[in-house]
């Protein structure tokens, strides 16, 4: 199921599934505000999205969100470490009867990928209201959130021109920009598929339970964050391949890594030519999504197709999203 996508004049709702609005600073409300409403949008929140919600005050808002006919679209507050809490109390019927724009990233990963296989709706990594609060670097996020959410023609996603890894909610004005070089193709081939993922280190939360999606014929979008060194990549890489299905696996789009997690390039490649089960799928890195900023906005369980000829040479277009 794919969601209607969004017009000037529709109400898009803020849920705290994770950590709530209590921890984003006031100004960084009213400026991630002003910046959805410049796109059109209605900006509401939830009844418990601030303050320290319950699991049940929670799963209330997730539910009355759905199941809103007002509301056409749902962004979540920020990650946290906490999602995963909420899945066997989910009703998914009232998601799989009102379904709608949900995105967020980080330990949203939980939700978004559990939403898709117990329902059958395409969800969203992408932004987090929260990161419509940053004052600069923000231009990419938005018009790749804009033509997955506004849009339905297919297009290709090319990489942004910088990056960012600094603690821009600290300090708005001294940042850190570094000249983006693009993609990295590690492995050349061509593919197209369903996309599955998000944060690996989440997204293995769900291996073992009703909640993972199948990885047939799938194209995985996986990034981590700054709590993950090359050797947890490796180990949490190779649990998932040890997953049902893998050897269907199409291809591999690997974000950005955050400056903290000591992955270079070379580290990557090598763990990733360590992996028999890979030899044979297209691998392209470096992808503009992740911890790091700005960020594309992808759809769990939309289609991709990916072409990763030399080097620099990598392609992802989103044929139906």
């Amino acid at each position: 199921m794919y969601p209607k996508k969004l017009s000037a004049g529709d109400e898009v709702r803020v849920i705290s599934p994770a950590e709530s609005l209590s921890i984003i600073a006031e100004d960084q409300r009213k400026l991630a505000m002003k910046r959805l409403e410049s796109l059109g949008l209605k900006v509401t929140f939830s009844t418990y999205s601030d303050g320290n919600p319950s699991l049940k005050e929670r799963l209330h808002d997730l539910h009355e969100a759905f199941a809103d006919s007002n509301v056409k679209g749902i962004l979540t507050t920020i990650g946290g470490f906490n999602s995963n809490q909420l899945l066997s109390y989910i009703d998914y019927e009232i998601i799989a009867e009102n379904p709608k724009i949900f995105c967020g990233f980080s330990d949203i990963t939980a939700l978004s990928n559990a939403i898709h296989r117990k329902t059958g709706l395409v969800t969203y990594s992408g932004p987090h209201f929260s990161s419509f609060g940053m004052e600069k670097g923000i231009d990419y996020t938005i018009e790749y959130f804009e033509k997955v959410f506004f849009h339905t023609e297919p297009f290709s996603v090319e990489p942004a021109d910088h990056w960012s890894n600094d603690l821009w909610f600290l300090d708005q004005d001294n940042r850190t920009f570094h000249p983006n070089e693009g993609y990295h193709v590690i492995q050349t081939g061509e593919a197209s598929g369903r996309i599955v993922g998000g944060n690996l280190c989440t997204l293995n939360l769900l291996q073992g339970t009703p909640y993972m999606p199948s990885l047939k014929d799938v194209v995985l979008f996986l990034e981590d964050d700054e709590m993950t060194f090359p050797e947890t990549f490796d180990r949490d890489l190779q649990s998932l391949i040890h997953q049902p299905d893998f050897e269907k696996v199409k291809g591999l789009v690997i974000g950005k890594f955050e400056s903290k997690s000591e992955m270079d390039l070379d580290r990557l490649k090598k763990i990733i030519r360590s992996k028999e089960e890979l030899k044979d799928i297209p691998v392209i890195a470096e992808a503009s999504f992740g911890h790091t900023t700005p960020r594309f906005t992808f759809p769990i369980g939309g289609e991709v197709s990916i072409q990763a000829a030399s080097l620099n040479e990598g392609r992802i277009r989103f044929n139906h999203f």
